[in-house]
C-alpha cells in the first residue's frame, strides 16, 4: 500500500481517527430502525472510504440537548457516524424522527469523502413526507432525491450520489461556504 500523505481534500485521513465503537449505533442494534445505502461516486462506482455523520430529533420531534454524544449510555443524543465498507455501504441503528415545528421528519447528513474539498449538506426525509418548505422549494425529481425508501424489512434505504446525472441534492447553509 502506498504512503499516504496529505493533500487538500477531506480524506482519506478521517478514516484513521474519526470512527469509534458503537458510532453508528444511536439504538442499540435491533431496537430502532435501520437507515442505510450506498455512497458512489459520479462514475457510478460504490465510494468505499467515505464518512457519514447524522443529526436527527427523537420520535417526539424533540432534537436532543445531551452532551457525550460520542458516549454511547443509552440516552439517545440524535447524532451518530459512520464509516462505508469496501462495497461503499453506511448504517445507522436509530429511531425515526418525529416532526420539528411542524415540518416533515428528516435525517441531517453531512458527508465526508475523497475528493472533496469540503463537506456536503443534504437531508434524508422519511417516505410520504407531508409539506414541507424546503421540499416544496424543489422540482418533483429533485425531491424524489431527498426521500428514503422503505424496504420490506421495515429499514429506510437512501443512496448518496457524489456527482453524476442521479447526484443527490446538497445544501449550503448560512455561513458554509
Amino acid at each position: 500500500m502506498p504512503e499516504r500523505t496529505p493533500g487538500q481534500t477531506v480524506g482519506p485521513f478521517f478514516h484513521y481517527a474519526l470512527p469509534y465503537d458503537g458510532d453508528r449505533e444511536l439504538m442499540p442494534v435491533g431496537t430502532g430502525i435501520r437507515l442505510h445505502g450506498i455512497v458512489y461516486d459520479g462514475a457510478g462506482e460504490p465510494v468505499p472510504d467515505a464518512l457519514l455523520e447524522i443529526r436527527q430529533a427523537d420520535a417526539a420531534g424533540v432534537v436532543p440537548q445531551v452532551p457525550g454524544s460520542l458516549l454511547r449510555n443509552g440516552v439517545f443524543t440524535g447524532w451518530g457516524r459512520s464509516s462505508t465498507d469496501l462495497a461503499g455501504e453506511y448504517w445507522f441503528s436509530t429511531v425515526e424522527p418525529g416532526s420539528v415545528d411542524g415540518g416533515a421528519p428528516f435525517f441531517a447528513v453531512t458527508v465526508f469523502a475523497r475528493g472533496l474539498l469540503d463537506r456536503l449538506f443534504t437531508r434524508i426525509y422519511l417516505p410520504n413526507p407531508p409539506a414541507d418548505r424546503l421540499l416544496a422549494s424543489l422540482d418533483h425529481e429533485d425531491q424524489a432525491r431527498m426521500i428514503a425508501t422503505r424496504e420490506k424489512d421495515g429499514s429506510l434505504r437512501f443512496d448518496l450520489h457524489l456527482q453524476g446525472d442521479n447526484q443527490s441534492i446538497f445544501l449550503t447553509y448560512p455561513g458554509h461556504q
